[in-house]
This record gives structure tokens, C-alpha cells and sequence, in this order.
């Protein structure tokens, strides 16, 4: 968050008058304290006189966010942390292209690390953003467990937003996706084409988008008036789980007892195309059609391009980095939010040829 955008030069951070607040800089110009902090985080809103106004007051006071300020003030850097879950999939370098372009119309950087989805990966890299001194940190999770082991990690004084990730407002902000929705989404899709035999793929269960989306599936399938062909859980969400996954359903397809997929990952389905493809005995979607998840590059990538629920990644990284600043700057004023982001049906050739 750069000194410049707020009238002041870098050695005032460590000379900040003690009573110089939000509250000093809305008296001082006459205006609301959420029309300060909307000067300071979304300008576009507030009209040219009174942005200027509110400007001249800030320089006039010296004032810095008080969170950016005490960061500063420790040593701390002009930086926010992210944490991605799995580089593989393209989601997540949406993500953090949505959080590196908030970064930098803030004045900012974005340090980015990936951690795979492991436990002792993410405590690493929160300790090591703590060290560096980041403003604030964003990570995306997907598990229940990490959040609550992460919780019991984390010291109050860090600032932390959830990605992917829906949590109660009172303890962090958080943005996701409505994934119960997509899962909705993509069977719905299924059944208005005249599939009726259809099975859910996805695992393990304590992946909390996974167990959402399966939800949606059986939603859409009870209002229909229709029970799932099968569910199968694989052990994880990737590739290399859905070659098995498929090369399993083969004799299912084959004999006529499943002829639509809803797969909890464009990973997972992108690895059943290719059993059903090295296989020979299974055309896409003339035996079975297949929805993914994620509008991951495996999905416009793959042979047979894949129906999918394409998530607003980059808006996700976006307003979480937003949420991060805005948190900065309203200290203890700040209010935690819970932003759900809503999901789009993507059709491609693995439904509708």
C-alpha cells in the first residue's frame, strides 16, 4: 500500500501523530468515517470535491491506516502473502492473478507459495510471511481440519482471509464460491438433455467444496424425481484419479446403466476422457456425457472439450485482496465479511455434440 497514494512520505510511517485516526481525517473534512474508507479503497465512489477534500485532510494529518501503520512501524513490508492450494489447477492461478492486480493498484506486491494442500506446507508458510512481516495473508483452503488446526495457529494480530473458503464473519472474511449451486448447475444441465442415469465423482468427502457440490447434485436429482445411478468417491481430485475412476465405469456405460457424469473436478473428468478414449469402448457424449468443475485448462484442453461450472477465480482473488486492505485500513472499526461468488454453467462438446 503505497505512502504516495495517501499524501505522505515514507518517514512519516514511523512518526504518525498519535491521534491522527479515520475519525480525525473524517472530522477534518467534513465527511463520514466510510466515506474515508471509501476514498481509500474504492475512490470511484466517491465524488471528485469531496475524494479531494478528504485527501488534503489526510496529508494535512499525516495519516496512515492504522494496521499498515503498526506493520510498518514493526519493520514490516509493503506486501500481502498468499497461499494457493495446487498451482495444478488453473483456479488457483486465477486466484492469484485476481490478488497480484488488487496488490498493485494498491501500490503493493503479492509473495505467492503453493502448498499442495498440506497441513505442515501451510503452518511453514504462515510462519514465514510472519517473519517477512506481510501486511496481511490470503489463503485458500478446502478441508475443514486445516482450518481448524489453522485457527488455533494463527495470532490475533495477523490479518488472514479465507479463499475458497466460506467461515463465519465473526472470526475472518472470507470469499467463495456458492458450490452447492454449481453442483446444482451441472445436473440440472444433465437432466435437461435427457440423462437419467447419472453418477457423482467426487473425494474424499472432507473436501468441503466436494461434500457442497455433491449436495447440489442431489438437490437437482430430488427434484426431478430421480435417484443417483451410483456416487463414487475416489481418493483424491485429480488426473490420475479419474483414469481409475473411469476405466472403472467402463462396463456400467457400456451396458447402459450410467449415461451422465457429474465430476467434482475438471481434473477428474479430463482423467475419465482419456480412460474412456485409451479404452475404445465409451464415445463422449454419446454414451455418457460428463460435466467437470472449475473451468480448469483441462477442460478447454482436453479432446473432447468439457462441460463445466466455470468459478470467478479472478474475482475471488481480487476481492479477498481488497478485503485484506480494507481490513488495514479500518483496524479495529473493521467489520469481517463472508462474499459468495456465483457459478456459470460453461456447455461444451462433452454434452452437447
Amino acid at each position: 500500500m503505497s505512502a504516495a497514494r495517501y499524501g505522505v512520505g515514507v518517514s512519516t510511517f514511523n512518526s504518525v501523530p498519535p491521534g491522527a485516526g479515520i475519525s480525525d481525517v473524517a472530522r477534518l473534512a467534513g465527511v463520514s468515517q466510510g466515506t474515508v474508507s471509501n476514498v481509500l479503497n474504492h475512490p470511484e465512489r466517491v465524488a471528485t470535491a469531496t475524494r479531494d477534500r478528504v485527501r488534503q485532510a489526510i496529508s494535512a494529518l499525516a495519516y496512515v491506516p492504522n494496521g499498515a501503520a503498526r506493520s510498518l512501524a514493526a519493520g514490516g513490508s509493503r506486501s500481502i502473502g498468499l497461499i494457493l492450494s495446487d498451482l495444478e489447477n488453473s483456479l488457483f492461478v486465477d486466484i492469484a492473478r485476481g490478488a497480484e492486480r488488487a496488490a498493485a493498484e494498491a501500490g503493493m506486491s503479492l509473495l505467492l507459495a503453493n502448498s499442495d494442500g498440506r497441513l505442515e506446507s501451510e503452518d511453514r508458510y504462515l510462519d514465514l510471511f510472519a517473519e517477512s512481516r506481510v501486511l496481511s495473508t490470503l489463503l485458500t483452503l478446502n478441508d475443514d481440519q486445516h482450518f481448524r488446526q489453522i485457527v488455533g495457529r494463527v495470532a490475533d494480530s495477523r490479518s488472514l482471509v479465507l479463499l475458497n473458503f466460506q467461515v463465519d464473519p465473526a472470526e475472518y472474511c472470507s470469499v467463495d464460491g456458492h458450490n452447492e449451486r454449481g453442483g446444482y448447475l451441472a445436473t440440472r444441465h444433465l437432466i435437461d438433455i435427457g440423462r437419467r442415469r447419472l453418477v457423482f465423482v467426487g473425494g474424499p468427502d472432507s473436501l468441503r467444496p466436494v461434500s457442497e457440490r455433491h449436495r447440489g447434485f442431489s438437490a437437482a436429482l430430488a427434484e426431478s424425481g430421480l435417484t443417483a445411478a451410483a456416487d463414487v468417491t475416489p481418493d483424491w481430485i485429480n488426473r490420475s484419479d479419474g483414469w481409475r475412476v473411469g476405466t472403472g465405469l467402463v462396463e456400467a456405460i457400456a451396458a447402459g446403466r450410467i449415461d451422465g457424469i457429474v465430476a467434482a473436478s475438471d481434473l477428474l473428468a479430463a482423467g475419465m476422457l482419456q480412460a474412456f478414449a485409451t479404452l475404445g469402448r465409451v464415445r463422449v457424449p454419446h454414451d455418457v456425457a460428463i460435466v467437470g468443475y472449475d473451468n480448469n485448462q483441462a477442460a478447454w484442453d482436453s479432446p473432447v472439450p468439457i462441460s463445466t461450472i466455470g468459478q470467478p477465480g479472478e474475482e475471488m482473488g481480487y476481492r479477498g485482496a481488497r478485503l485484506a486492505m480494507e481490513e488495514l485500513v479500518e483496524g479495529d472499526a473493521h467489520q469481517h465479511r463472508a462474499v459468495v461468488l456465483e457459478p456459470t454453467l460453461i456447455v461444451r462438446e462433452s454434452t452437447v455434440s
